[in-house]
């Protein structure tokens, strides 16, 4: 069975040749250009993946163009800046093939002091401890490693085009019945400087974006 994986991108082309090339067989690979400056879509373009141009800035905006480009019955989200295996997709995707769950999120595990910045782990904390209590799912991470059914997530309906698409994802599973569960994945040392929880200022933006939508959907 082939698996697409989305990959949003905004100038990685650092990272894109150790990501792409530790996909595990029977994973296809869809990055989408978010408005790079560097040479991310020419280097995914020679690695073999398929490119996707998302012209409109927004992490949420370049998951949901990659979830209309994709043609595979599941579908996984990950970073593509190395912070992630890609090798850890498949154990990731067992419990959805499995028939054992809807959606997985990839808990993230720091593998190196550093890796993962205080001010983005508090974040984090805070958002899943809120997202227990209203979905009843045991989450710890927000997990940027995920999977599920292409089609059950386009029945969701998911509308936001910022850094709240993961979060409504999960509220928006859970209101549909959907069995959420977790599976631990490594973090690793990214390549360059995220654009999110590289910076506090970047974090608050993420953190934001969540709570709103949190907000909006009651």
């Amino acid at each position: 069975m082939t698996v697409d994986v989305i990959l949003p991108c905004l100038n990685e082309e650092a990272a894109l040749g150790w990501v792409l090339g530790r996909m595990p067989d029977g994973h296809r690979p869809i990055v989408v250009d978010n408005g790079s400056t560097d040479r991310t879509a020419e280097v995914a373009h020679e690695l073999g993946a398929q490119v996707v141009h998302e012209p409109r800035r927004g992490f949420g905006a370049a998951c949901h163009a990659g979830l209309l480009a994709s043609t595979a019955d599941v579908v996984c989200f990950m970073d593509a800046d190395a912070s992630l295996d890609p090798r850890e997709l498949p154990a990731v995707v067992a419990p959805v093939t499995g028939g054992r769950a809807d959606l997985v999120l990839g808990a993230r595990r720091p593998q190196a002091r550093g890796v993962w910045p205080w001010h983005a782990r508090i974040g984090n904390a805070v958002l899943a401890r809120i997202l227990r209590r209203r979905t009843g799912a045991l989450l710890h991470d927000l997990g940027p490693m995920r999977a599920a059914r292409r089609n059950r997530l386009l029945d969701l309906g998911l509308t936001d085009r910022r850094f709240g698409y993961p979060c409504e994802m999960v509220l928006r599973a859970a209101a549909a019945g959907w069995r959420i569960a977790e599976s631990e994945v490594a973090y690793l040392p990214r390549e360059g400087r995220s654009k999110v929880t590289g910076t506090v200022r970047g974090t608050l933006q993420a953190v934001s974006d969540m709570r709103r939508v949190m907000a909006e959907l009651g």
